[in-house]
């Protein structure tokens, strides 16, 4: 839950999915369309996705325990070198560090050296008689992620406070290494196009090719520009809005049509037992106007 997103929007969604299942059993019997719903409005729903499959995967072939090999954990749906070394360190104990940006940029700042010149599993390698000196191996995976978070900040950093500082080479070095900038926001601009009907319907399909929701339930969307012809589109209205690092300019349209094409579905615009992705409810809430 916390890839991509704050720890203060996870912690109640975090809450009320621990209260609801309570095993990995439980989980692993209950529908896609049910862990999305409870999902819905955390975004990244390929997340949610990924974690039902791994713990059906973890009944069946693993009677409900994580493997304890980092090559059997990364035949986990989702689940790339980042998150097993994490699993492998927190739940077995293994003496593993779990890479991501705040562990990355604790190295590069301790060495003064850029990132994109450090291989980080040979500096490991080469260094683990010196990093993995107790049998804490749980707690160093999730203490360096924590260091680089709250002490060796992107920002700010807390240099003085810091318990490394007397071999730290950027703390030392008049010539500081500066950090990789943030992914800079990308503007994307699209035309979307919404098939309604008479009984508050609006026509939806998992055919797109929208890589930020892709396969899921969505009008037809294209890039501005495109060759559709706009005859009997009627146009409602630009806005404005975001997903990750991608800043949306959106044209809307609509059209009343008994009709749609096949790979589409009707969708009540009043359901809210389905589930449906933030970015559509986005597109209702905008739509639902030309039914007032």
């Amino acid at each position: 839950m916390l890839q991509q997103t704050k720890v203060k929007t996870v912690i109640p969604y975090f809450k009320k999915f621990t209260e609801k299942y309570r095993t990995i059993e439980s989980l692993s019997k209950i529908s896609e369309n049910q862990i999305l719903k409870l999902w819905e409005g955390l975004g990244y729903y390929r997340r949610a996705i990924n974690l039902l499959a791994s713990t059906k995967l973890l009944v069946k072939k693993h009677k409900s325990k994580l493997p304890n090999t980092l090559e059997e954990i990364k035949k986990l749906p989702g689940v790339g070198d980042y998150t097993a070394n994490a699993l492998l360190g927190i739940i077995h104990n293994k003496p593993t560090i779990a890479i991501d940006g705040n562990v990355k940029r604790v190295f590069s700042r301790y060495l003064n050296k850029k990132e994109s010149k450090i291989n980080f599993e040979k500096l490991i390698f080469i260094n683990k008689k010196n990093l993995f000196i107790t049998n804490r191996n749980s707690d160093l995976v999730e203490a360096l992620m924590e260091f680089g978070a709250l002490v060796c900040k992107p920002k700010d950093p807390k240099c003085y406070d810091c318990c490394l500082n007397k071999n730290c080479k950027y703390i030392r070095s008049s010539k500081k290494l500066k950090l990789t900038s943030r992914k800079k926001t990308k503007s994307v601009n699209y035309d979307i196009f919404c098939y309604v009907n008479k009984r508050r319907q609006i026509a939806l399909t998992k055919n797109n090719e929208v890589n930020f929701l892709k396969n899921f339930y969505l009008p037809l969307i294209l890039k501005m520009n495109n060759n559709i012809k706009h005859i009997n589109w009627i146009f409602l209205k630009n806005f404005k809005s975001s997903i990750s690092n991608l800043r949306l300019n959106i044209n809307l349209y609509y059209k009343f049509s008994k009709k749609i094409p096949k790979s589409f579905n009707w969708h009540s615009i009043d359901n809210t037992k389905k589930f449906i992705p933030s970015f559509t409810k986005k597109i209702l809430n905008q739509v639902i106007v030309i039914f007032k």
